[in-house]
């Protein structure tokens, strides 16, 4: 059987959770080698479907300020690629609904839901299927502090964390990853402060404007 050689890449990775022989089961993802920016999309509409150029950069800089006006009041903004909405937060654990403020509220987020056809779109368009580039990529914990430090960095980006995120980007173990945020949290000078959002922990930064 010849070597397949074209598809979409994708490399294995080990999850959390193991089989009945204690071996770790595995999820695909993406071996991504390009990341497109606005402007080489721009660049690619211009080429491949007649736009001028600035075209798509200046309608989602025009779709990213309406959209943002619209969901201002909570609203669900539908495109044909998906939709968005606002996601909200409670700061701090209540229990009580007579005793939480207005001011305990805060945007946690917008929330994107692809549509179907959107996705239909990119299944037609993988016509070569997949590609496996290796075999299963080894997550080994980091352990330097400029590591870890660059870890949390990358799972603050949402504008907070949480112990999967940064045990992802860490390859810590969940409790190793809690110990870590945690540990953040304390001290009279924290970096962090948490509250619970669901059944889940979020750690955001102690003080809003630190990068």
């Amino acid at each position: 059987m010849p070597r397949k050689k074209y598809g979409m890449k994708f490399e294995l990775l080990p999850r959390p959770t193991k089989d009945e022989d204690g071996k770790p089961l595995l999820y695909a993802r993406p071996s991504i080698g390009f990341k497109y920016t606005t402007r080489r999309v721009d660049d690619y509409c211009v080429k491949n479907r007649g736009a001028y150029p600035g075209d798509l950069s200046r309608f989602l800089e025009l779709f990213m300020e309406v959209a943002a006006n619209l969901m201002s009041d909570g609203s669900r903004v539908e495109t044909p690629f998906g939709s968005f909405a606002p996601k909200l937060k409670l700061n701090g654990d209540h229990s009580d609904p007579d005793k939480v403020k207005h001011s305990d509220v805060s945007l946690g987020g917008i929330e994107f839901i692809p549509s179907k056809r959107f996705e239909q779109e990119l299944d037609k368009r993988i016509i070569y299927g997949f590609l496996k580039t290796k075999e299963v990529v080894e997550r080994h914990p980091l352990t330097k502090p400029e590591e870890l430090e660059e870890a949390l960095q990358k799972s603050m980006k949402p504008g907070y964390a949480t112990v999967k995120r940064f045990g992802y980007y860490s390859g810590l173990k969940e409790k190793t990853a809690a110990r870590y945020l945690n540990k953040l949290c304390e001290g009279e000078n924290p970096r962090l402060r948490r509250y619970k959002e669901g059944a889940a922990m979020h750690y955001k930064w102690a003080v809003d404007t630190q990068q």
